[in-house]
């Protein structure tokens, strides 16, 4: 016999990732999410809602390095075949670009991851909804 519970959801997805992303609460929009560059808060500042059932783990790392290597690998074939640069030059950009933008999605990836988790009830949010 399948379970057909069915749970209700007025949690609107794409505000919320608008929000994590932007690495703010996903619940009011203003609270800062992070503490620190990685850091979870345990509670928004400003609303007061519970972040500590958020289980981001390797999640963020492991979309960085999809986006990041889905952007850079087809660009540094682009520059090399239309440039064909030094090889220590085309090392050196694409060692620092590579380096900024996966500095630049950690942090915001793990704002999405969580309020992705808030939006849909995931772990411990659905008790406090």
């Amino acid at each position: 016999m399948r379970d057909t519970t069915v749970v209700h959801n007025d949690r609107a997805l794409w505000p919320a990732l608008r929000r994590g992303f932007s690495r703010k609460c996903p619940n009011c929009g203003s609270g800062p999410i992070l503490s620190s560059y990685l850091k979870l808060r345990d509670t928004c500042p400003v609303c007061r809602e519970d972040l500590s059932h958020a289980r981001a783990d390797d999640g963020p790392a492991y979309l960085t390095i999809l986006i990041v290597g889905h952007l850079m690998a087809p660009l540094l074939h682009i520059a090399f075949v239309q440039f064909r640069p030094e090889p220590l030059v085309l090392f050196t950009i694409f060692a620092i670009g590579t380096i900024a933008l996966s500095l630049y999605l950690l942090p915001r990836l793990k704002g999405a991851i969580v309020a992705f988790q808030w939006a849909r009830l995931m772990h411990g949010f659905k008790e406090s909804h």
